[in-house]
C-alpha cells in the first residue's frame, strides 16, 4: 500500500500525518528522520488496527503540486 504523507516544516524540526490513518504522526529533527519515523509509525498503526479487528483503510488521498505564476499571486 501506498498512503500520502504530509510533512510540515517547524521552527527547529518537521512532523508529519498520513490523512488516511488518522492518529498516525510522527516528528524527526531532519527531514530524512522524520521519513523514517513516519514510515515505522505508519507499519506501527496498521498493525495496532488489525490487532483490534479493524480492516485498514485503503489509501484515498491524493496530493499534487499547483504551479502559481508569483506575479498573479
Amino acid at each position: 500500500m501506498r498512503y500520502a504523507v504530509v510533512i510540515e516544516k517547524g521552527e527547529r524540526n518537521y512532523s508529519a500525518y498520513v490523512p488516511d490513518l488518522p492518529g498516525c504522526v510522527s516528528v524527526g529533527d531532519t527531514l530524512d528522520e522524520v521519513r523514517m519515523e513516519i514510515r515505522e509509525a505508519i507499519v506501527f498503526h496498521l498493525d495496532g488496527m488489525r490487532a483490534d479487528g479493524e480492516i485498514p483503510p485503503p489509501p484515498s488521498t491524493r496530493a499534487d503540486y499547483i504551479d502559481i505564476d508569483e506575479q498573479a499571486a
